[in-house]
């Protein structure tokens, strides 16, 4: 059985789905194991509510190093799903390979510091993008930088608003992100 550490900032919902996919055999031999929150959120509540171990670590300077002492050895893949603090560089290559991350965009648009959630959306329609969609990767010591593993995409409409990019977006992730996370865990 592959342990799954997923790292969240908000309201849990790639979490659900995590944890959804894994009951329903889309993600083979795998369990959450524990899910680390950076702030007060519902992502730990829905751990709860599964009776996954859960943890608070705040935000801070200290933060990544609080993190690499509550992640457990037998890790063998760390998920960010809605997590928002930036992980150390030293974080990231201690667990290369084995740090995975979904975005709201078609990396490498739109990614670096200070994209994410409506950020990125904006940005899309002020480029008058003709394609957006959600692309998982690796996650290196760059902001989303990392390698992409799986990526997705639809045609951005003349009435797309960044409010239905979001939906839209937040559709493929559902249906890439498990998808991703078996590949990544050998089940190929």
């Amino acid at each position: 059985m592959k342990n799954i550490v997923v790292l969240v900032s908000g309201s849990g919902t790639n979490l659900q789905r995590i944890i959804d996919t894994i009951e329903a055999g889309e993600i083979r031999n795998a369990k959450v194991s524990l899910v680390v929150a950076d702030r007060e959120c519902f992502g730990l509540e829905r751990a709860k509510n599964h009776n996954i171990k859960n943890i608070l670590i705040p935000r801070g300077k200290n933060f990544s190093s609080e993190l690499a002492k509550v992640i457990p050895q037998d890790t063998d893949l760390i998920v960010l799903a809605g997590f928002l603090s930036i992980l150390k560089p030293e974080f990231c290559e201690n667990w290369n390979g084995k740090i995975i991350n979904i975005h709201p965009a078609l990396l490498p648009k739109f990614g670096g510091k200070g994209m994410w959630g409506m950020n990125v959306h904006n940005a899309v329609i002020e480029a008058k993008e003709v394609e957006s969609g959600a692309t998982v990767h690796f996650v290196t010591p760059g902001i989303d930088e990392g390698e992409a593993i799986l990526q997705k995409s639809f045609e951005v409409t003349a009435d797309d608003t960044p409010e239905t990019l979001a939906q839209k977006v937040h559709q493929i992730e559902y249906e890439i992100f498990p998808l991703a996370i078996d590949k990544v865990l050998g089940n190929k």
